[in-house]
């Protein structure tokens, strides 16, 4: 969701070095291609801690904030990985894919960004969205086809449905293949509707199934109202956040273990929170609430919306946050890097 913060002056971030990452933008709308540049600022420390270092139930590999002077770089709801060299796809609220090469230094952590293409999101025509609430993108997932990336599926809200684009040599295109979902679901028109879409792992229970989690909508019990998507696990569920937070992506580890990030509005600043749910916990009927791996707020952190989990370069599994700007001048794009302790 796009979410407005209060305005105040940024708070003002100690940084190391900064590194201009040039990259190409393309499918802009109106259609055109311009070269850009993409200034990725390092994160030298996270809540006092600097990359290799524990940060709660974590360690902190760092981070960049990205910077562009596209007007199509930014509002980033979604993230995933696709592919082994670190390609990622991100969609943004304003119906773009971000698709392009995460860099990493000799230490593995990440420093910016390369090739970029930002590519309209397209209607089940092939033709650009017209309305801006229909393009209102919040969450994207990889589909893998025999253990190789092969389309993206993303989540909307206003309009409230979820879509399937081809991956073309990385990078979403084509037009939209609607996805069936629950009739309660598609009939939501509002922007606290779906928020969140994973695809569980070959190690997970319900390997294949396809996850949704609202944002805005809840049970009687007033649980954030959830579905499974599968051929054979496959109902409603619901997910019980934190007092004043609400669910905002979810991705899953390769042991099939759930990730759920999510996030609340303090007094100045955002506030954040990621959980970890056992893998046979997920299934229908279930009411999902997780063990706490990490909170955080004020200048460490931003709007953060998205979250994927992906392979390192040193091995290692990555979870990766980054932070929707709302294509604000006092928000900012964060990438945020972790991983598990061994």
């Amino acid at each position: 969701m796009a979410t407005r913060r209060p305005r105040f002056a940024p708070a003002i971030l100690m940084l190391a070095s900064l590194a201009t990452v040039p990259v190409w933008l393309h499918g802009l709308r109106p259609a055109q291609a311009d070269e850009e540049t993409v200034t990725g600022l390092p994160l030298p420390s996270f809540m006092g801690a600097r990359p290799g270092e524990a940060v709660a139930g974590l360690i902190y590999r760092g981070g960049i904030e990205m910077r562009s002077e596209a007007d199509t770089f930014g509002g980033l709801s979604g993230l995933g990985f696709a592919g082994p060299d670190n390609h990622l796809v991100m969609v943004s609220d304003r119906g773009n894919f971000i698709s392009g090469q995460l860099l990493y230094d000799e230490k593995a952590e990440p420093i910016g960004l390369i090739g970029v293409t930002v590519t309209p999101v397209l209607n089940t025509k092939g033709n650009d969205i017209p309305r801006a609430s229909a393009r209102d993108a919040e969450a994207l997932a990889i589909i893998e086809r025999d253990g190789q990336p092969a389309a993206v599926r993303v989540a909307f809200e206003n309009v409230t449905r979820v879509a399937d684009f081809d991956l073309i040599n990385l990078v979403p295109e084509g037009k939209a293949r609607e996805v069936t979902i629950p009739g309660w679901l598609s009939r939501l028109r509002n922007n606290r509707s779906l928020e969140a879409a994973c695809i569980a792992p070959s190690a997970s229970p319900i390997a294949g199934s396809t996850l949704l989690i609202t944002e805005g909508m809840k049970d009687n019990d007033g649980l954030h109202s959830a579905v499974l998507l599968g051929r054979n696990d496959k109902g409603p569920l619901s997910y019980r956040a934190a007092e004043g937070m609400s669910p905002t992506d979810c991705a899953f580890l390769p042991d099939g273990d759930l990730l759920v990030l999510e996030r609340g509005i303090g007094l100045l600043s955002f506030t954040m929170r990621l959980v970890r749910i056992s893998a046979s916990a997920v299934k229908p009927e279930a009411d999902l609430s997780g063990t706490e791996l990490l909170s955080a707020s004020g200048a460490d952190i931003d709007n953060m919306e998205a979250l994927a989990v992906h392979t390192g370069p040193d091995g290692t599994t990555r979870i990766t946050l980054v932070s929707d700007n709302n294509f604000n001048e006092w928000e900012r794009s964060l990438l945020l890097e972790f991983s598990l302790p061994r």
